[in-house]
């Protein structure tokens, strides 16, 4: 049986969307009367529901980029990536006991006051400059990737890309700028619920379209001498060969370089990043972090598991049913747009609209967290700490809504710029979010971890690993440039030139494959760093042990 229903979003649906908004930013206003100092706008006076805030954080680090790149990857490229959660356990253990019972002995505002302790201003700066330029190009990307997914629900033109990206980044920065985090903390709550229940509805539907889990990529087996009952996996035809570990650098996905990327990415942006530390200072103690951060794993368990059932629904049900699928997409190339295309014509009038509603909430729940985070760090490691002091705590406050608005501007007008880097959601947001999250967690680990970290060592090393995750994850921009400044064939390094066309503008350019897998991206750069950083200070002379050098 297939839903039959006329095609796009519906009055209903669009109802539902602006009430959606309309409630996020009655929220901000809410909140905004009840602020009563900076402390209060920035870690909610420290005191706040741990569950609540492993909630906030899940939905914060899941995203719009997570909520479109799981079940595109699922359907269009292979299951491998959802092994990922299997080093979420050693994740847990290395934040929870290694890392949060030297955090949480210093409350502070910014996570980078930390550096300056043990390394000096120079790298507290440091730090505080990656986390701000990681950050504004994340929501750049994840609001850029939300705008494409409703250019598809709504079946326009791209052209009306930059007026979607307004529209969600106005929404996002009202209710955070006016609430603070109390307002991003609830509000994450909410869009975590309208997220998993999307996904849900999704596979709900494609379950009774398809009169039960014929959609799932197993069958159930007899065979052997004792004709035994056993499950066999069913490797779709669509998907790329995805195996444990490949001598191949140019092999897209591995088992192990997945399991390799999710440990170093959940580690560093759990250890080094403002928006995770600001969350676990708003609670009250270690415990309390610790429960915090077991929420936000088991919560992020549970929603990617369904996450990539849904791809494997989408492939299946689109499988059983190309009549469905535009002309010009196929489940290999426009994998990506799947879920949305399932969304806006195949959903029941209403259930899109709570979908969509889910959609904006994913992009939301981490611009707000971002934008707030970012404002911490510009008014405490740069304004504040070169002596900026406002007349009254009024006066802090109103300055860091106004700086929370600046920079949401900010990222809503450097969207565009997505579009120029190769790869699915997947591989786009390899190349961009974890350029820098290594790096930065670096220079914790060398502030609270190494008695013989040098500023300069660390400076070196902080510099070796962004070069080395660039060359990675630029690495076809890099062959391309040699190959149009001194006619390098591309064919040495086993890739070849492709060409993208804007599908606004016209525009092409033209680049070459990546020569190694996005995957290695993260591991790579922080064990650059961390090489380089720790032969340095250890062929550096030791300084004396004075009480400033340590945590």
């Amino acid at each position: 049986m297939v839903i039959s229903q006329p095609e796009g979003l519906h009055i209903v649906d669009w109802v539902l969307i602006v009430l959606y908004a309309m409630v996020t930013i009655g929220l901000g206003v809410y909140f905004s009367r009840r602020q009563t100092s900076a402390k209060e706008y920035f870690v909610g006076s420290g005191h706040m529901n741990p569950v609540l805030i492993g909630v906030s954080l899940f939905a914060t680090l899941l995203s719009t980029i997570s909520y479109l790149s799981m079940p595109g990857e699922a359907a269009g490229k292979g299951p491998v990536v959802a092994l990922g959660m299997l080093a979420l356990p050693l994740v847990y253990f290395v934040v929870a006991y290694g890392l949060l019972p030297v955090y949480m002995k210093h409350r502070v505002t910014s996570a980078y006051e930390l550096l300056e302790t043990r390394l000096g201003l120079s790298v507290r700066l440091l730090g505080a400059a990656m986390f701000l330029a990681l950050r504004l190009v994340w929501m750049t990307l994840l609001i850029y990737l939300a705008a494409n997914a409703m250019v598809v629900m709504m079946g326009i033109s791209a052209s009306w890309i930059p007026i979607i990206v307004m529209g969600t980044g106005i929404v996002s920065i009202v209710y955070t700028t006016l609430g603070g985090l109390r307002a991003v903390v609830v509000t994450d709550a909410m869009q975590t619920v309208l997220l998993f229940g999307g996904a849900i509805l999704v596979i709900v539907t494609v379950t009774f379209a398809c009169h039960g889990l014929s959609w799932l990529p197993v069958r159930l087996e007899t065979g052997g001498e004792h004709g035994l009952l056993h499950m066999k996996f069913l490797w779709q035809s669509n998907w790329d060969t995805q195996p444990f570990f490949s001598l191949d650098p140019k092999t897209r996905v591995t088992v192990l370089g997945t399991w390799a990327s999710v440990f170093v990415w959940y580690t560093a942006t759990l250890g080094g990043d403002q928006t995770s530390v600001q969350r676990f200072m708003a609670t009250r103690d270690v415990r309390a972090a610790r429960r915090a951060l077991a929420t936000q794993l088991m919560t992020g368990v549970t929603v990617q598991v369904t996450l990539c059932l849904v791809g494997f629904a989408l492939l299946g049900y689109f499988m059983q049913h190309p009549e469905y699928l535009p002309a010009d997409m196929n489940v290999k190339d426009d994998a990506d747009d799947l879920f949305p295309e399932f969304i806006a014509n195949r959903l029941p009038i209403g259930v899109s609209g709570l979908v969509v509603a889910a959609m904006f909430a994913a992009a939301m729940s981490s611009v707000d967290s971002g934008v707030n985070s970012i404002t911490a760090v510009v008014m405490t490691d740069f304004l504040e700490r070169f002596g900026w002091h406002p007349a009254s705590e009024r006066s802090r406050m109103r300055m860091a809504q106004a700086l929370a608005l600046a920079i949401g501007l900010v990222v809503v007008m450097g969207s565009g710029l997505m579009k120029y880097i190769e790869g699915n959601i997947t591989v786009v947001t390899g190349k961009t979010v974890n350029l820098l999250t290594g790096p930065i967690f670096a220079l914790f680990f060398f502030a609270l971890f190494v008695p013989r970290a040098k500023p300069v060592a660390v400076w070196v090393g902080a510099i070796c690993g962004v070069i080395a995750g660039a060359s990675i994850a630029f690495s076809g921009h890099l062959v391309y440039l040699m190959h149009s400044l001194w006619d390098v064939d591309p064919g040495w390094f086993n890739v070849r030139l492709i060409t993208n066309v804007d599908e606004v503008t016209g525009q092409s350019w033209t680049t070459a494959e990546d020569v190694i897998s996005f995957q290695w991206i993260g591991p790579v750069a922080l064990s650059v760093n961390l090489v380089v950083g720790l032969l340095i200070s250890y062929a550096l002379p030791a300084r004396l042990n004075t009480q400033s050098d340590r945590v």
